[in-house]
């Protein structure tokens, strides 16, 4: 990304997932050379990855970023555990 010399839109989807929703290993279209690979990692080690200069994509790391700083893989409290 380039913002000085590229027009380029994206738009981020962020949407939570189960493992058995999971219908294949990775995909893309044949035709257009697609060729995607799925990785997954936990949370923490993806944000390390940040720091060690694994992961160098800003696509990846603002949505990272956006994931930590909206708390989006904290836990659920249960209705039992809130006290008021």
């Amino acid at each position: 990304m380039s913002p000085g010399s590229v027009t380029e839109i994206l738009h981020f989807f962020v949407a939570e997932y189960t493992p058995a929703m999971k219908v294949g290993e990775g995909g893309g279209v044949v035709e257009e050379q697609e060729n995607i690979e799925v990785l997954e990692y936990p949370f923490q080690r993806a944000l390390g990855m940040i720091k060690e200069g694994e992961i160098k994509d800003a696509k990846t790391i603002m949505l990272l970023q956006y994931a930590e700083i909206n708390r989006l893989l904290d836990p659920v409290p249960s209705p039992q555990s809130i006290s008021l």
